[in-house]
């Protein structure tokens, strides 16, 4: 292991440890995934010592991605938007080390970093093992330089504060109370972030593997493939073709169909047809991947069915996501449509990605392509904000005289109050905005975040009994 790694992963660790709000959105998380992109970066960089590094535009790419992900627990107080992030950079981070490096599974690529943390901690162990046993004391020093500088805080810091109670207030801004509790998130923290480094430096420290010269074992023959593509694509085309006013009808339909409702209409369908785009999806990738290519014929056939099967399911996500609009027409917006609807729309995207990959019948890309638009779709997703987004098209429907769920929006974070406290009317609206900013707690300045400080300046109404 270079010698540079074991500092550079223990001061992320340190920051991580410090800075890392675990149980809500903060500016912390994005502090620490700089740390972590830095020591990365700067470790890999020392420990090659002026040879050209692995790192290009497209690994900066995926990082930036990654650090986008993680900022938006800085300005949106919404918990389960912000684990999503999280998870995708995780992904994205992953693949910003992993580069053009790797001719493994896109499975092993999107986990790279967490497989290797593991792979690591035996490394480190020797690492840290010949660190500790340099003769010239290098550790020795440290460990007494590091113990006199926590001494001297210990002593000086309590004596200080308690002589002036606006340093004693910075103090306690800055340091949270220590107890077992922080204490053991402290060391899980440090751990983890720790040994993500170290992973993605071990990952960066072997040598690069050899992409193997044998293609996908491809089938001799096309009619095992021909026919039943064909045989689905009649399937779609006459579904599209019986359906066409189902399709689009949208609304009008509903009221044309005296036995059916609007909620039978969009629950009757939507979900077949999210199974049917899902395997449709993995139809196209296999076929892609394993289905004859060596001829002009066969990539002719090839860019005919599967541009035809991907262009007709593209039309049964329009289908579904018009069932979906009319369901929530009727009863609401939810986090859970939202997400049904972001999903449907990412399908959509991950076709039109593969009728591109049919002008030149060259797919390696698409896989860290569909990943990619999943995590711009996170991003742009957070900067519509979903939360206000729902609340603000329920409230348009209570205004048109349909019924509001009020205990539902009161479930929401701070990211609702601007439209609770503009559009609700009193009584309603102090007691919508009491529930919801009662979820908050006292936190330092890592867990800072703009929706929930935005949020400290509404003010309330006459108190009155809440239902």
């Amino acid at each position: 292991m270079p010698a540079v790694v074991l500092p550079a992963s223990v001061l992320a660790g340190i920051v991580g440890a410090l800075l890392l709000p675990l149980d809500r959105p903060g500016i912390g998380w994005l502090l620490s995934g700089l740390a972590v992109v830095a020591a990365v970066v700067e470790a890999d960089r020392r420990a090659r010592e002026g040879a050209k590094g692995v790192f290009t535009w497209r690994n900066a790419g995926w990082a930036a991605l990654s650090l986008g992900l993680l900022a938006v627990g800085t300005v949106r107080a919404s918990e389960w938007l912000f684990v999503l992030c999280v998870a995708a950079a995780v992904v994205t981070g992953s693949l910003a080390v992993v580069g053009e490096r790797t001719v493994h599974s896109v499975l092993y690529d999107m986990l790279a970093v967490p497989i290797e943390a593991f792979r690591a901690i035996p490394w480190v162990g020797r690492g840290a093992g010949r660190f500790a046993g340099r003769r010239d004391g290098v550790a020795r020093r440290m460990a007494l330089a590091v113990l006199a500088a926590a001494v001297l805080v210990g002593v000086f810091v309590p004596l200080l504060a308690s002589a002036d109670a606006a340093f004693a207030a910075v103090v306690n801004a800055v340091l949270p109370e220590l107890d077992v509790a922080t204490f053991v998130r402290w060391c899980a923290v440090f751990a983890a972030v720790t040994l993500a480094v170290a992973g993605a430096c071990y990952f960066l420290a072997a040598p690069a593997p050899r992409a193997s010269a044998e293609r996908p074992h491809r089938t001799r023959y096309g009619l095992e493939w021909t026919f039943p593509l064909v045989v689905l694509v009649l399937v779609f085309g006459l579904f599209v073709g019986v359906r066409l006013v189902v399709l689009f009808g949208g609304t009008e339909y509903v009221l044309r169909t005296g036995n059916l409702t609007s909620a039978e209409y969009a629950r009757s369908g939507f979900w077949q047809l999210c199974v049917v785009t899902v395997l449709t999806l993995a139809v196209v990738s296999a076929a892609l991947r394993w289905a004859p290519n060596s001829t002009k014929a066969d990539r002719l056939r090839q860019r005919l069915l599967l541009g035809t099967l991907s262009a007709l399911t593209l039309m049964l996500v329009g289908s579904a996501l018009s069932r979906m609009w009319t369901y929530q027409q009727a009863y609401g917006f939810t986090v859970l449509r939202l997400l049904v609807e972001v999903c449907e729309l990412w399908f959509g995207a991950v076709f039109v990605l593969v009728l591109v990959a049919l002008v030149r019948l060259r797919p390696a890309w698409l896989p860290r392509a569909a990943i990619g638009t999943a995590a711009a779709a996170l991003l742009v997703l957070a900067v519509l904000d979903p939360e206000r987004l729902i609340a603000d098209a329920n409230v348009d429907r209570a205004a048109a005289g349909k019924p509001l769920d009020d205990r539902y929006l009161a479930g929401f974070s701070a990211d609702v109050v601007p439209v609770v406290s503009g559009r609700l009317p009193e009584p309603l609206r102090t007691c919508v905005l009491m529930q919801v900013l009662s979820h908050h707690r006292a936190e330092g300045w890592p867990s800072w975040n703009l929706s929930r400080s935005t949020a400290r300046d509404v003010t309330f109404g006459p108190v009155t009994p809440c239902r």
